[in-house]
């Protein structure tokens, strides 16, 4: 498989997360206050012998129980919060992360190795077949032999940063910056290599070479057209990669360097380099414009997700649905969070 692995995974660590709550324990209720025991009715007077008794007064009207005392609610429990430290930003599950990452890298590295084998054989191009109009250059262009090269280059330097810039932060903001980084980079190009590839698998798209070398059952019968790398256009890993890369350095830009010129020039950097290495797999024969353009699309996608799910929950937190009684209304639902 053409499609690079040479991400690596070996920046994992693992967070211990305590600072626990305290809470104050509330004080015991109160038992409620009784009502004094009503006194009872004085006996009738004697009346003379001649006289009938009198029947028994009756209770005053006005005399009633006291009601009982309304219940005494709890205090609210405190919650003490730990404020953020310096440049931590961003927080980790070491255990979900890390079966994320190993998996990704580890499911690429199987697939490549199965496909090396060469017991899958490539879809050859269908004579006659029409493309999209957007990708009919790519069959009648003149193929650029260094083209291969120059993507290449374009993919170890996005490589090549994602391991550089987290060790900026970690000067800038201290050591849980640059493992916090380091993890969130290699979680970024290990879904994107696990997407592409999956992605390649499912849809088995001829390559622009093989209309090139492989159009006629003549050129078909060579051992040009028997890889099954051949068959694996669909989309660009190395766009998706790139795009990865350049999308979670973008964004970790935008938070821990918000006033400065840092998060825009990153931004213009990793957008050229993406286009330019696009640019070289179609000139290089190896993907048609719509697989460079989804490969982007869906690496772009991966990089803002990643980094943008591990944000701090005191900081950033995600969406909160929240219910809350209004008098004579019933309620009211809000939805609130930081994007």
């Amino acid at each position: 498989m053409k499609t690079s692995h040479m991400l690596s995974a070996g920046l994992m660590a693992a967070f211990a997360l305590s600072a626990s709550a305290a809470r104050a324990a509330p004080p015991p209720e109160a038992p409620p206050a009784t009502a004094p025991a009503a006194a009872p009715p004085a006996p009738p007077a004697a009346a003379p012998e001649t006289t009938p008794a009198a029947p028994p007064a009756a209770p005053s009207e006005t005399t009633h129980a006291a009601p009982p005392a309304a219940p005494r609610l709890a205090p609210p429990v405190a919650v003490t919060v730990t404020p953020l430290e310096e440049g931590q930003h961003f927080t980790l599950d070491p255990v979900a992360d890390g079966v994320l990452t190993a998996a990704g890298f580890g499911f690429a590295f199987l697939l490549g190795e199965v496909l090396g084998t060469g017991e899958i054989r490539p879809p050859l191009p269908v004579t006659g077949v029409t493309l999209l109009p957007i990708d009919r250059s790519a069959i009648s262009q003149t193929i650029d032999p260094h083209a291969a090269t120059y993507s290449n280059i374009g993919l170890y330097t996005a490589v090549g940063f994602a391991v550089l810039d987290p060790i900026l932060s970690g000067f800038r903001d201290g050591t849980d910056a640059l493992l916090v980084d380091a993890f969130m980079y290699a979680e970024s190009g290990s879904l994107a290599l696990t997407l592409t590839d999956i992605t390649k698998i499912a849809v088995r798209r001829p390559r622009p070479i093989d209309y090139i070398n492989c159009g006629t059952p003549a050129q078909q019968a060579g051992p040009n057209c028997s890889s099954s790398d051949l068959g694996l256009s669909f989309f660009s890993g190395h766009a998706a990669g790139v795009s990865a890369i350049g999308a979670t350095a973008t964004y970790l830009a935008f938070v821990r360097s918000p006033r400065s010129p840092r998060p825009w020039i990153t931004l213009g950097v990793a957008t050229a380099l993406s286009a330019f290495v696009s640019y070289e797999r179609v000139r290089a024969g190896e993907h048609f414009p719509t697989d460079v353009i989804a490969g982007s699309m869906a690496g772009a996608a991966i990089g803002v997700l990643v980094p943008h799910l591990h944000r701090h929950k005191q900081e950033s937190p995600p969406v909160w649905i929240g219910f809350s009684p209004v008098p004579g209304a019933g309620g009211a639902l809000s939805v609130s969070g930081g994007f």
